[in-house]
């Protein structure tokens, strides 16, 4: 799933639909890695709610987006936020491992 800004979206969760997905195009990342970003996002929408994903952008860094439905006036941006700072700074070498293999992929064809 490329978007038209070479934005790649690497996996995501939604907690409307309690559904999970990840990005076929990136099957050759190791199943850890896999399994990890599967809790990361499905626990961030049971904590946070909305919709969660995590991004590659064109220059091989590491984006990770929240947003919910304009009517789930349950959704704390704030606390989703600062939920999104801690996963950061909790898995920090995975999210250099992934910077690292998207500036790989980001240069190849």
């Amino acid at each position: 799933m490329r978007e038209g800004t070479g934005r790649t979206v690497l996996c995501g969760a939604n907690a409307y639909e309690r559904k999970y997905y990840f990005n076929p195009r990136f099957d050759t990342l190791p199943d850890p890695v896999k399994e990890e970003l599967h809790i990361i996002c499905v626990l961030f929408t049971r904590d946070a709610g909305g919709i969660f994903t995590v991004v590659l952008e064109e220059d091989g860094s590491v984006s990770m987006e929240t947003s919910a439905k304009e009517t789930d006036f349950g959704y704390d941006e704030i606390a989703a936020g600062l939920l999104v700072s801690e996963i950061r700074r909790k898995r920090q070498a995975l999210f250099e491992l992934l910077s690292l293999y998207g500036q790989v992929f980001s240069q190849s064809p």
